[in-house]
C-alpha cells in the first residue's frame, strides 16, 4: 500500500510535466538552428551561471556559522523568533523582498544616504550583478542556514558527552562531528539554491538593470510571453533542462546519506557552548543575521504603515484576493506534503532489504528525482504548456484553480522533500524494526508512532509550502482572470499603476500572512534543557 501511493505520486508528477511539455512541443514544430544558437543566448547562459554560481557560494559560505550559531545557543531568550525571522524571506513574493532591498540599498536608501552623509560621492548600485547576488542571498541564505541547523539539530546527545569526555577542541568538534552532518546536506542544498537562482525571474527583472544581466529565465518568458514563439520557448528550456539536469548528476555522484544512529532521544547540551569566545562569534553571527534579513523586513513594515490600512482591508477585491490566496495556499500546501510523505515512505520501503533489486533502487531514484522536476521545467512553462492544452476545451479560467493549485505544489515540492526525508530516514531508522516486531502498522503506526515524532517537521514543511505559495506570481500571471486575482497579483497590478502607497500596504499584508505561518511551523522549535525529561 505505502509503494502504491507513492508511485501514484511518482505518475501524477511525471503526467503533469510531461503533458505541459508535450503540449508546447506539439506547438513550435520543427527547431531550428536560429532558434538556440546565436550570441545573445550564449551570453544569457554565461551569466545565468555565474550569478547562479557565485549566488550559491554565498548562501552557503554564510549559512554554515549561522547555523552553528544557532545550533549552539538553543535556549536564549528570542531564539524561536530569529527562526522565525529566518523562515520569512522564502516565503516571501519577491517583489515584497526585493521593494524591501531597494529601501536598504537603493539610491535613495538607508545605505546611500548615510554614504552620501560621510561624503562619499559613488553611491552602492543595487542594480545589476552585485543586487541579484544580494537579492539571492537575502531569500536562500536563511533557508539553507535553517536545514544545516535540523541536521546539527539530529546530531544525537551521546556524540556531544563522548566529545566533551575526550576534551574535543573547538575545530576537532567541527571536523569530527559536526562536518559529516553537513557534508552530507551540502550537496543537496547547494545544488537547491543554485537551481533556484538559475531559474530566477522576478529578482533578475526587477534588480538586473537592463539586457547585460538576464537570465534563461527571463529570456523564456519573453520568448513566450511577448513575442510567443513557443520554439524558441523550448529551446530555451531544454538548455536550461541539460545545465541543471547535469547538475544534478554530479550532485548524485558526490552527496553522501548521512548515517542514522540509535539514540536515547534525550535533548541535545553543546558542551562547546560554553567557552566565552564561542558565545562573542555565535552572538555576531546570529547580529549579522538579523540586520541583514531584518533591515529590508523592518522597511517594508515602515512603508506599509504609511499606507491607508483600513482603506485596504475594507476594499472588496482585497478581501477576496485575501481569500483566494489562502485558499490556494492551504490546498497546494495539503497536496504537496501529502504527495512528498508518500513518496518518501515509498522510497523508504522499497530500499529497506538487506540486498535491495535493481528496480526498487531505480525506483527510489526517480522518487528523489522527481521532487526536483520543477526547478529543471520552470513553471512558466508548465503554465504555458497547460494553457495550451486546456485552451480547446473553451475558457482556461474555468481551469485555473487546479492548475495553480498543482503547479505552486510543485514548486513547494523541493523545499518539502528536503525537510521532510531527513527527518523520516532518522525516524524510520530507530522505529521500523521495533513496530515490525511488535506488530504495529497502518493506522495505529501512523496515530502512535509516526506523528508525534514527524509533527515538527511536518509543520514546518506545510508552513513552507503555504507560504511559497500565497507569494507566487508566475502561475496566477499566466492564469488569472478576474474572478481569481491573489494579493500578489493585485499587488503587482497596484506597482504598474503606481499605487505605490496601495502597494505598500498589500506588502505588509502578505509579510503578516508570512509570519503567521511560519509561526504554526516553527509551534515546536522550544527546546527542553537537558535533564527535565530524566
Amino acid at each position: 500500500m505505502t509503494i502504491t501511493a507513492g508511485a501514484f505520486g511518482l505518475g501524477g508528477i511525471l503526467l503533469f510535466v510531461c503533458l505541459a511539455i508535450t503540449a508546447l512541443l506539439f506547438q513550435s514544430g520543427d527547431f531550428g538552428d536560429d532558434a538556440l544558437f546565436d550570441a545573445y543566448i550564449w551570453r544569457v547562459t554565461r551569466f545565468t551561471l555565474l550569478q547562479a554560481s557565485l549566488s550559491t557560494l554565498l548562501s552557503v559560505a554564510l549559512a554554515i556559522p549561522i547555523a552553528r550559531a544557532l545550533a549552539r545557543r538553543a535556549t536564549f531568550p528570542g531564539r524561536v523568533w530569529v527562526l522565525r525571522l529566518m523562515a520569512l524571506p522564502l516565503g516571501l513574493p519577491v517583489l515584497v523582498g526585493a521593494l524591501g532591498l531597494i529601501e536598504i540599498w537603493g539610491r535613495q536608501g538607508v545605505l546611500n544616504t548615510a554614504l552620501a552623509g560621510l561624503g562619499l560621492k559613488q553611491p552602492v548600485s543595487i542594480y545589476g550583478l552585485f543586487g541579484i547576488l544580494l537579492a539571492h542571498v537575502f531569500f536562500n541564505m536563511p533557508l539553507v542556514a535553517r536545514l544545516f541547523l535540523a541536521g546539527l539539530e539530529r546530531i544525537p546527545s551521546e556524540y556531544w558527552r563522548t566529545a566533551a569526555n575526550l576534551g574535543m577542541p573547538p575545530a576537532a568538534l567541527f571536523r569530527f562531528v559536526e562536518w559529516p552532518v553537513l557534508r552530507g546536506l551540502l550537496p543537496g542544498a547547494a545544488g537547491l539554491v543554485f537551481m533556484l537562482c538559475a531559474t530566477s525571474f522576478t529578482l533578475v527583472l526587477t534588480l538586473g538593470g537592463g539586457p547585460a544581466a538576464s537570465t534563461i529565465e527571463v529570456a523564456i518568458y519573453q520568448a513566450l510571453r511577448f513575442d510567443f514563439d513557443p520554439q524558441r520557448a523550448i529551446a530555451l528550456s531544454a538548455l536550461q533542462i541539460v545545465m541543471t539536469g547535469a547538475l544534478l548528476l554530479v550532485l548524485a555522484r558526490v552527496a553522501t546519506e548521512p548515517a542514522q544512529s540509535v539514540t536515547g532521544g534525550r535533548a541535545s547540551r553543546r558542551y562547546d557552548a560554553e567557552t566565552g569566545l564561542s558565545g562573542l562569534s555565535d552572538t555576531g553571527w546570529i547580529l549579522f543575521a538579523l540586520v541583514f534579513i531584518g533591515a529590508p523586513l523592518t522597511a517594508v513594515v515602515g512603508s506599509g504603515l504609511r499606507a491607508d490600512l483600513m482603506k485596504l482591508a475594507g476594499d472588496p477585491t482585497v478581501r477576496r484576493a485575501l481569500l483566494t490566496s489562502i485558499a490556494i495556499a492551504v490546498g497546494s500546501a495539503l497536496l504537496c506534503v501529502g504527495i512528498a510523505t508518500a513518496m518518501i515512505r515509498a522510497a523508504g520501503t522499497a530500499t529497506a532489504r538487506r540486498h535491495v533489486p535493481p528496480v526498487a533502487r531505480a525506483f527510489a531514484g526517480a522518487v528523489t528525482a522527481s521532487s526536483s522536476l520543477v526547478l529543471l521545467v520552470p513553471p512558466v512553462v508548465l503554465g504555458a504548456g497547460w494553457f495550451l492544452l486546456l485552451r480547446p476545451f473553451g475558457d482556461v479560467a474555468r481551469f485555473a484553480p487546479a492548475i495553480v493549485v498543482a503547479i505552486n505544489a510543485l514548486m513547494a515540492l523541493p523545499f518539502v522533500h528536503r525537510i521532510l526525508a531527513p527527518a523520516m530516514a532518522t525516524h524510520a531508522a530507530r522505529t521500523d524494526r521495533l513496530t515490525a516486531s511488535l506488530g504495529i502498522r497502518g493506522f495505529q503506526r501512523l496515530r502512535w508512532i509516526d506523528l508525534p515524532a514527524l509533527k515538527k517537521p511536518l509543520l514546518m514543511a506545510f508552513s513552507f509550502a503555504m507560504a511559497l505559495s500565497l507569494g507566487d506570481l508566475g502561475a496566477v500571471a499566466l492564469f488569472g482572470s478576474q474572478d481569481m486575482v491573489t494579493l500578489p497579483w493585485l499587488l503587482y497590478s497596484r506597482m504598474g499603476s503606481y499605487r505605490t502607497a496601495d502597494a505598500a500596504g498589500l506588502a505588509l499584508f502578505l509579510g503578516l500572512l508570512c509570519l503567521i505561518f511560519t509561526m504554526l511551523g516553527t509551534a515546536g522549535d522550544r527546546r527542553v534543557p537537558e535533564g527535565r525529561n530524566a
